[in-house]
């Protein structure tokens, strides 16, 4: 793993995090019974089905509705600052652990057998533990924005409903997965819901929105070899 994938290895957790928690996207919806994985009782609204009268159908991307909300960007914030003493000692261990290849490569064919074979075998410990400790951090950080997203979920999840009934729709569906991951392949801004639902939970909820940091949050990066997945917001049918 490279330094700059070191660098942005939070960007990474959240990335992965949220694209598991697209999983559970549709649990704003009466039928679905999978809320959020850590907290089965999350706001499942089974019991407003069939109570809407409306006919239209509308759409909403659950992760945004969750993640930026003022609790969510709130919550994330304060997590985020919780993982950079962690991320400062990854960002240790691989500057040491490049220090251990450019060595490698500036001295291996100087050293002798017995010197060459001590230092490929450094590099090759440190580079396991390295590995794992990666990974174990991304693992605890995606555990800890699920039970975040699970908590904002569950208070936010009758308010999608009431303001569907309130408005109209007879059905929403989450668009958190860009196509073909999920079945909409395309919608109009008219009828997504996301922002009024936020509007909505940021007067409920009571938070303030987060002080401006006056910088930009970095993209999540994609995995090697893999095709974006950004989720697509059109206002125009594809070609």
């Amino acid at each position: 793993m490279t330094s700059k994938h070191l660098r942005l290895f939070l960007a990474i957790a959240v990335f992965l995090a949220i694209s598991a928690l697209a999983q559970t996207g549709s649990a704003a919806t009466p039928s679905s019974e999978t809320a959020a994985p850590t907290s089965p009782a999350a706001a499942t609204p089974t019991t407003t089905a069939g109570a809407s009268t409306g006919t239209k159908v509308g759409t909403i991307n659950i992760n945004e509705a969750i993640f930026g909300s003022n609790e969510g960007r709130r919550d994330m914030e304060a997590l985020g600052k919780k993982f950079e003493p962690k991320q400062t000692e990854l960002k240790g261990q691989n500057d040491e652990l490049e220090s251990l290849k450019k060595q490698l490569t500036d001295q291996g064919p100087k050293l002798n057998e017995d010197a060459l074979a001590n230092l490929k075998q450094q590099i090759d410990g440190k580079q396991k533990s390295f590995d794992r400790a990666v990974q174990d951090a991304q693992e605890d950080f995606g555990n800890q924005q699920q039970e975040i997203a699970s908590r904002i979920l569950k208070k936010m999840a009758p308010m999608i409903v009431k303001y569907s009934q309130e408005n109209g729709f007879g059905l929403i569906v989450d668009t958190s997965k860009p196509w073909p991951q999920s079945n909409v392949l395309w919608w109009g801004e008219a009828v997504d819901i996301t922002k009024p639902v936020v509007d909505a939970y940021n007067v409920q909820s009571g938070v303030a929105a987060p002080a401006a940091t006056g910088t930009a949050k970095p993209a999540a990066p994609r995995p090697a070899g893999t095709a974006p997945k950004a989720t697509p917001k059109s206002t125009e049918p594809p070609k």
